[in-house]
């Protein structure tokens, strides 16, 4: 593994012709120079397939840049920019378009677009009571979805990949003639073992080490690995990508489902842990004296007090009474002044504000984003999270962070899966793409 110079605590490079220089950029910050290649002994072929990827990255993130965009973005002159972009083009990755509205003066720069229809992922999300699979093409595009229901029926790996391969399969196959599936993505609401997809602990539906990346990519048959991630964690990925945190470099992304999961960027990457099991801010102990038990075995974890369960008792609903829909009812009734519904919605507020609350002093982010069920409540909540933060937090970690419900809605975690999908291709396009044509080429024979 290589280890990148850094400069000012910036890790990504760029390579400038004119200077022969390594060029460290980051989004939203200003360029920084460092070390030429020559001092530290970087290939110029390796500098060259790395900026072929900075620039794919640009486009699929921003769906579209012109080629001056570019050139301010990444820090290389105009040649070079030409030269990687017809690279891409013909490798059929992107394509170049006059700008359809374009009131400047003189000879407008070209877009370069993301060939969207034609480059593609699948993508999966596995919940507690849904199943969802969509193509999601090269730009961030959701081309087509296809959702299943899911039982509460304790551990279901079999029905689960069955399901989502069939859906996957008609995806693909319902795909035009020419477009290319380059990877494979899917997020589940468990704790995953980096790098080879097993769900070491889910607790909702119990399980425990079942080997769900394998499995799906065996019964897909499109000889590609399915990368899994935690659900939260490709949450805030894709919110910080795409959503309400577009830009932000210091975010946490809470996920409600029948618990509560959690994905933090700090510093513009997200943590994930000494062995990828960090930020499970569900398990935190807020009520540690009088806590509800929890699915993980302990008492008083924020989402044994602020998950699904606990709404639908506060508010005195029926044991079998569970889903999305029964806790919209719970919002629904709060709104209109049901008292039992009100008080549930301020136990619960009351308690998801202790914990953001500690995740604010923790972390210190510019933006809490709420996603899933939390989305749903949000609103009856926010009065009371409010309070907390400004009873429980220091001022000046306070008076800057924004509190967003999800703009993905309940697409974020299968936009986020889409992106985990991409990431080899954004890696090394040229390459992985030329392996998956010649894989591709060969399956025809």
């Amino acid at each position: 593994m290589t280890i990148w110079p850094t400069c000012n605590g910036v890790r990504d490079r760029r390579y400038d012709s004119r200077q022969s220089a390594l060029i460290l950029v980051e989004r939203g910050t200003a360029m920084l120079h460092c070390r030429t290649a020559g001092e530290i002994g970087l290939d110029r072929e390796e500098i060259r397939r790395h900026n072929v990827g900075a620039l794919l990255r640009s486009v699929h993130l921003s769906g579209g840049i012109s080629r001056a965009g570019l050139t301010r973005e990444l820090g290389l002159n105009r040649s070079t920019i030409m030269a990687l972009t017809a690279e891409l083009t013909d490798a059929g990755l992107v394509r170049e378009e006059l700008p359809k509205d374009s009131h400047q003066q003189g000879r407008p720069s070209l877009m370069v677009l993301p060939e969207s229809e034609r480059i593609y992922v699948l993508a999966f999300d596995v919940a507690v009571d849904q199943l969802a699979a969509a193509r999601i093409g090269l730009g961030g595009v959701v081309l087509e979805r296809a959702v299943a229901a899911r039982a509460r029926a304790g551990p279901d790996l079999e029905y689960v990949v069955n399901v989502l391969a069939r859906l996957g399969r008609q995806l693909h196959q319902a795909a035009p003639p020419t477009a290319v599936c380059v990877g494979v993505g899917a997020s589940y609401c468990g704790m995953i073992k980096p790098g080879d997809g097993t769900v070491r602990f889910g607790p909702d539906l119990g399980w425990v080490d079942q080997e769900f990346g394998a499995e799906l990519s065996r019964k897909l048959g499109l000889e590609l690995p399915v990368l899994v991630g935690n659900e939260a964690h490709l949450g805030a990925v894709a919110e910080q990508q795409r959503g309400a945190g577009t830009g932000m470099r210091n975010l946490i992304y809470l996920h409600g489902d029948v618990g509560v999961g959690g994905g933090i960027i700090a510093g513009g990457k997200l943590l994930d842990g000494d062995t990828g099991y960090g930020c499970e801010v569900g398990h935190i102990v807020v009520n540690p004296m009088n806590g509800r038990p929890c699915g993980c075995g302990s008492w008083g974890c924020l989402e044994a007090e602020v998950g699904e369960r606990a709404l639908l008792d506060a508010a005195g609903r029926p044991a079998d009474l569970f889903g999305r829909d029964a806790v919209r009812a719970v919002a629904h009734d709060a709104g209109r002044g049901d008292p039992a519904a009100r008080d549930a919605l301020r136990r619960i507020g009351d308690w998801l504000g202790v914990g953001v609350a500690n995740l604010i002093n923790l972390f210190n982010p510019g933006m809490v984003i709420f996603g899933g069920m939390l989305r749903d409540i949000y609103p009856g909540l926010a009065t009371y999270v409010h309070t907390r933060i400004a009873v429980n937090v220091l001022p000046v970690a306070r008076e800057r962070v924004r509190l967003e419900v999800s703009a993905l809605g309940d697409d974020a975690t299968l936009i986020g899966a889409g992106e985990l999908g991409f990431s080899h291709l954004l890696h090394d396009p040229l390459v992985e793409y030329q392996n998956i044509s010649k894989r591709r080429s060969q399956e025809q024979i």
